[in-house]
């Protein structure tokens, strides 16, 4: 790959990665309700699932949308179903800290999944691929270099989220200020929902 195309996909990669979705509205959420130590694990499952999803991208699971559309259905009525669910925890989420039993951040595991049924996650990773992969013996090549550059640049970019949400925490310590925080983000993460259904 050539200075230029990298410098082209650094780009791309940053501004889709560090721009809003369900996966930034989440850690600012988990950053406020948890703090950033603890979100982390979420961090850092969103960039090994985004790695993984590059990679089946690359062996030619995005293909298979075109093929057979009713796989894009599928994930937008489970995008759909999950981003709601999220929408409906976070408004749960009572008092910071979140003691309740089952008030806890995502999983390393749970952030993983996620990217597989994230419809952002998709574009961006299907974006990438079709528009700066090479052709013929430079394929995988350039394959490694649009994950690698993800991981390098998304990194960072998502994390600013969770430190955004770590920074506002200490503004959130009455019950009214942080209910009214969790609606917000509820609203946000559901209205999510809207984009997966625009063509």
């Amino acid at each position: 790959m050539s200075i230029e195309l990298i410098l082209t996909v650094i780009t791309f990669a940053f501004v889709t990665s560090v721009t809003p979705g369900p996966n930034n509205i989440m850690l600012t959420a988990s950053g406020a309700n948890f703090g950033f130590k603890r979100t982390l694990p979420h961090v850092a499952g969103i960039i090994i699932g985004m790695m993984f999803l590059n990679i089946s991208v690359g062996l030619g699971l995005g293909a298979l949308f075109t093929q057979f559309p009713v796989l894009q259905q599928i994930l937008r009525v489970a995008g759909t179903a999950y981003l709601l669910w999220l929408a409906y925890k976070l408004l749960s989420f009572s008092s910071i800290g979140n003691k309740a039993q089952d008030a806890k951040p995502f999983s390393l595991l749970q952030a993983i999944a996620f990217q597989y049924i994230n419809p952002k996650a998709w574009i961006m990773v299907i974006s990438a691929n079709a528009s700066f992969s090479l052709m013929g013996d430079g394929y995988w090549w350039s394959v490694f270099m649009i994950t690698t550059t993800y991981m390098i640049v998304g990194t960072p970019s998502i994390m600013l989220w969770a430190g955004f949400g770590q920074y506002i925490r200490r503004f959130l310590g009455q019950q009214s200020v942080l209910k009214s925080f969790n609606i917000t983000m509820a609203t946000l993460t559901a209205l999510c929902v809207v984009f997966i259904w625009l063509d």
